[in-house]
């Protein structure tokens, strides 16, 4: 490994999955030579030296720098997956189906669209359902065996306005959801910057109540939205959303204007700036918000 880049060399010695991994693995600041925290990918390790990767859990890496996300999303929200039966919507490598699984979650449906993308651990676990080429569309409860306690979700390319009513329908009445909400795929192609970053706090707020609102007409009450741990794709900020099925539809109510609004804008946003129980530039509607689809 004389003269050889970091990520060439944590990929040689089986430290990680791919470049793409170990350039991962050194900007979280785990990766040592002998011992010393490296903090460049393109550092030169020296011929005979020791690496190796700290904060590994259960001695073997997550499957992605997605379960990162979904870690802090439980642990904020409370929801535990132990004994649950879970469903992981666009599972993609298995980022969130390992944070479940290593949680303690007594099965797990991964779907995606997508073939053959699932970590080979996480594949390889008896607890996981492999449902790959499905399209969150199409999700019933016959489809995936049954209903589930608990859905999370992380898709990409799609907005999650036009599958939330889905995922509804596949969780029980008093089942949980953490979906995570990119505003890069809520704000339309005509809103969205030609960097892929949606910098103004307005659309990404109303990005979040454009799913809120569609999961308030699909039966799910919002009970907390909080950010993400860890921004998306070229630094864009993203957002949970903790919702709970009750079956009855309705509107967004100012309660949930404010929680959307502090999750955007922080907890520090003065009360001035919101309307009355509304979030800022937001009045809650006086009535059930017209269902788009009928």
């Amino acid at each position: 490994m004389s003269g050889e880049r970091l990520d060439r060399a944590l990929l040689a010695a089986g430290l990680a999955r791919s470049r793409t991994h170990a350039r991962r693995i050194v900007e979280e600041g785990r990766a040592r030579i002998g011992g010393t925290p490296a903090t460049k990918v393109s550092q030169q390790v020296p011929a005979g030296a020791e690496l190796t990767v700290v904060d590994v859990p259960d001695g073997v890496e997550y499957a992605s720098r997605a379960a990162h996300k979904l870690l802090h999303a439980l642990e904020g929200s409370g929801v535990d997956p132990a004994g649950l039966r879970c469903l992981d919507a666009g599972a993609s490598t298995g980022g969130f189906s390992d944070v479940l699984l290593r949680r303690g979650a007594a099965t797990v449906v991964a779907v995606d669209i997508g073939h053959d993308q699932l970590a080979d651990h996480v594949r390889a676990d008896d607890r996981v359902i492999v449902m790959d080429g499905t399209s969150v569309r199409d999700l019933t409860p016959g489809v995936i065996g049954g209903e589930v306690d608990l859905v999370v979700a992380d898709l990409s390319f799609i907005s999650l306005r036009t599958v939330v009513a889905a995922l509804a329908g596949a969780v029980r009445e008093g089942g949980d959801l953490l979906l995570m909400v990119k505003p890069q795929f809520e704000v339309g192609r005509e809103a969205l910057p030609r960097t892929g970053v949606v910098t103004d706090p307005a659309a990404r707020e109303e990005a979040v109540l454009g799913v809120a609102r569609e999961a308030a007409l699909a039966g799910l009450r919002p009970l907390a939205a909080r950010t993400s741990a860890l921004p998306g794709q070229d630094g864009n900020r993203e957002y949970f959303l903790h919702l709970r099925r009750t079956g009855a539809t309705c509107g967004l109510d100012a309660e949930a204007y404010d929680m959307i609004g502090d999750a955007v804008h922080g907890e520090d946003r003065s009360a001035r700036s919101r309307g009355p129980r509304g979030a800022a530039g937001h009045q809650p509607p006086q009535h059930t918000q017209e269902d788009p689809r009928a």
